[in-house]
């Protein structure tokens, strides 16, 4: 049996959290003073399903993303330089500039891609899967989505697929309650997401995505699960964001749940780590990692943009 990583988490994962969070905030930042154009959509409030997955992973394990990446691929390992870089266009990104927040992809770290196209992951992770298995390795394949990719086609043909061929894969589905602007309640009449996978015979839980505690241990028996041949895993991490939809959405604020900072899972975490009398570990880390992103994105808005000659790199296949 191969374990891939211990189910416990500490203030490392606090670290994390906030290198997400102030990332989050820094780049909402850079939006509004028109550093970054196209669309954004941050995940802040949602950085505890991350990092308690991401964490349980190997760095060969892939991930696949989709129209809300930037936490994934910090806890997968990318650098915030690199990433605020491709926010901005600039030359020293991960993509070179072109793939923006929605197509961001840093392999080197195994987070492959992130897609704007709903539910468009899914394929790509079983692929991912697939080939891990064909091959022999133990490798992993995680792919996170949102409630509202459980009501395409593509979300049942993947469940389909990664249960009749047992593939390694593990599903999250980051549940808070919107899909873009409509309610969980107005696009299905499934109140736990989790049963759409129980029908194809997937090993399903329904979890608290917003502790940290409770996200790792349920991503590392899923991980286990797959590394050593059981087959594909779904993973409900119900959890809410703290922002709207996207930057510069009008309905910013939903209701009292939306605005409920208790359920911020940074806060939560740090009080877990406080009760187990580890509070001499968790000084002064937040204004570290604040510091360390506020240089990152200073020096990603000094790189060199994109020149002519690198308009076609990485776009055609050289024969």
């Amino acid at each position: 049996m191969v374990v891939t990583a211990p189910a416990q988490s500490g203030p490392e994962d606090l670290e994390m959290m906030w290198r997400i969070r102030a990332f989050e905030e820094k780049a909402s930042e850079l939006f509004a003073r028109g550093k970054i154009s196209g669309l954004l959509h941050l995940a802040i409030g949602q950085e505890a399903t991350a990092v308690g997955v991401c964490g349980a992973l190997q760095p060969t394990d892939r991930v696949f993303s989709g129209h809300r990446p930037h936490g994934h691929a910090i806890a997968k390992g990318a650098e915030p330089g690199r990433l605020f870089a491709e926010l901005a266009g600039r030359r020293t990104g991960y993509c070179g500039g072109k793939g923006g927040s929605m197509h961001l992809a840093a392999p080197e770290v195994g987070f492959v891609t992130a897609t704007g196209i709903v539910a468009g992951n899914l394929p790509l992770a079983l692929g991912a899967a697939l080939s891990s298995k064909c091959r022999g390795e133990s490798d992993v394949a995680v792919a996170f989505f949102g409630d509202g990719a459980a009501q395409t086609g593509l979300f049942h043909e993947c469940l389909n697929l990664a249960s009749l061929w047992q593939l390694p894969v593990v599903l999250v589905c980051e549940n808070n309650g919107f899909a873009e602007f409509s309610p969980l309640s107005a696009h299905t009449v499934v109140e736990r997401l989790a049963d759409h996978a129980d029908t194809y015979g997937i090993p399903t839980e329904t979890i608290d995505g917003n502790d940290l505690t409770v996200v790792r241990p349920a991503a590392a028996a899923a991980i286990d699960r797959a590394r050593n041949g059981g087959g594909p895993s779904f993973l409900e991490c119900l959890t809410h964001r703290l922002r709207g939809h996207y930057e510069g959405d009008p309905t910013l604020k939903r209701g009292a749940a939306a605005r409920d900072e208790a359920k911020d899972p940074i806060q939560r975490f740090t009080r877990f780590l406080h009760d187990a009398a580890r509070s001499a570990e968790l000084e002064g880390i937040e204004v570290r990692v604040r510091a360390e992103v506020e240089q990152a994105a200073e020096e990603a808005l000094d790189a060199p943009w994109p020149e002519r000659d690198d308009l076609l790199t990485n776009v055609v296949a050289q024969p």
